[in-house]
């Protein structure tokens, strides 16, 4: 994936804010054409800079996904492999690599407790993931 110049930034922000922003009302706040953001949207799905369109429900109660998040210890020679299996799993929504004891945390969502126990023991089978600790993610604060 290339670097985001300050344009996809800006474009990626307001994604951010509103993924079901119109491409006309992207484009008059980023001041291009309708054609020119398209195209950039195309580019940074094709790339892997946008994996995906999200929906954030409005009301808690609607929301009935598990969430967590799973701090994750690897195999060094094993650790590309382990991320690229981890980012094909659809219930994982975020991975990022980190420092201290852990090389990786995963923020999982998944449909039920039962969907959810078996994206863990899923992950916890993958070759070179060595260990992991993972926390559920109850109400949101704030």
């Amino acid at each position: 994936m290339s670097e985001l110049d300050p344009t996809d930034r800006r474009l990626v922000a307001l994604l951010r804010q509103d993924a079901r922003m119109p491409v006309t009302a992207l484009a008059a706040e980023l001041g291009l054409s309708r054609a020119t953001v398209s195209a950039r949207i195309e580019r940074l799905r094709a790339t892997g800079a946008i994996r995906r369109f999200t929906l954030e429900l409005g009301t808690p109660d609607a929301d009935d996904l598990v969430r967590a998040v799973m701090l994750i210890e690897l195999q060094g020679p094993q650790a590309r492999g382990v991320a690229a299996r981890l980012r094909r799993m659809r219930q994982v929504s975020e991975l990022h690599s980190t420092n201290g004891a852990w090389d990786l945390v995963a923020r999982i969502e998944a449909a039920s407790l039962s969907e959810f126990d078996r994206v863990l023991g899923d992950i916890r089978e993958i070759p070179g993931v060595l260990n992991s600790e993972t926390c559920l993610l109850l109400n949101r604060a704030g």
